[in-house]
């Protein structure tokens, strides 16, 4: 058994280390979740973490790190839904590790369940081949309750054109103008969706700030009377594409307003987004889907072509 000791995020110091242990996992485990030091300096400035209680460090005898527990908490609602990430080496897979992250995890919680005098649940994602993390959480009293696909769809072959309801304009978002009114029609196009949690203005602010932003990739549906309907934001991450020697692109975020649904404007975005990336220059183009999404998500996607590449379990427990 692995010699463990665990210890608190220094920062800075800390970013190479974390950096080469979630590329060594994605090596292996192909989730595209591969990061650069840079990656991970944008998500440490995130404004809603606590860098000293939301994330820690595990490592072996020799102080190599080999297992990072990261937590996401919102900062306002009726519930406290935070979400666990757990990354540890493969080297040291054998669920003896995974439990100490997710004890910590539980442990975290219960200190902002009483800190604020909230509810609270604890949420955690699992490909659903990973016993090593999947049996500590199941032993741990977390029951899946989703199951999310992502998929993929080659950008070699033609995109139909899209078609935009009638007086409907499509347009890229203004960074600094439209946030209040994007980040509003965000939580209303999400509002039906398990486990949603209301996006703050000041945190989508801060996303226009990471390094693979790009506004050409950010487009926004405008109503006939200027409601803002719908919007698909895609990414391509230079970096990560250069680690893997892939060149693909994702739809990082696609919705649809309540009141301005069935009329065509999800096609539309999702349409216009490939073909963003297309221009681009992109071959691939990977999305995430909710198998049960109940607006038809999974449908739209395989009508365009993309098909299914792997499936991730979404765990979650009462705190």
């Amino acid at each position: 058994m692995i010699s463990l000791t665990t210890r608190l995020y220094k920062g800075e110091t800390d970013l190479q280390a974390i950096s080469e242990l979630l590329n060594a996992c994605e090596a292996v485990d192909q989730l595209d979740q591969g990061v650069s030091v840079s990656e991970l300096r944008q998500i440490s400035d995130d404004p809603s973490l606590d860098k000293m209680r939301d994330i820690r460090l595990w490592e072996d005898a020799n102080g190599k790190l080999i297992g990072i527990g990261h937590l996401w908490i919102p900062t306002s609602g009726k519930v406290i839904n935070g979400f666990l990430s757990c990354h540890v080496a493969p080297r040291a897979r054998n669920e003896n590790l995974e439990r100490h992250i997710i004890t910590w995890g539980k442990e975290r919680m219960r200190e902002v369940k009483q800190e604020r005098g909230l509810n609270a649940t604890l949420c955690a994602s699992a490909h659903d081949q990973n016993a090593n993390f999947i049996a500590p959480l199941e032993s741990s009293g977390f029951k899946s309750d989703r199951y999310v696909l992502t998929m993929r769809r080659t950008l070699k072959e033609s995109i139909p054109e899209p078609q935009l309801p009638t007086s409907f304009t499509l347009r890229q978002v203004k960074t600094g103008q439209d946030a209040k009114a994007w980040v509003e029609m965000y939580n209303q196009s999400f509002i039906d969706h398990p486990n949603h949690r209301d996006l703050e203005v000041e945190h989508y602010k801060n996303h226009w700030s990471n390094h693979t932003y790009r506004p050409d990739l950010d487009l926004v549906a405008i109503a006939p009377d200027g409601t803002f309907a719908a919007f698909c934001e895609c990414k391509i991450n230079l970096e990560n594409n250069t680690h893997t020697g892939r060149n693909q692109g994702w739809i990082l975020k696609l919705g649809t307003r309540r009141g301005f649904r069935r009329i065509g404007l999800g096609r539309a975005m999702l349409l216009s987004g490939m073909r963003q990336l297309q221009a681009a220059g992109m071959d691939i183009i990977k999305l995430s889907v909710d198998l049960n999404n109940p607006n038809g998500a999974l449908q739209l996607y395989e009508s365009v072509g993309f098909h299914k590449l792997y499936t991730m379990i979404s765990y979650i427990k009462d705190i």
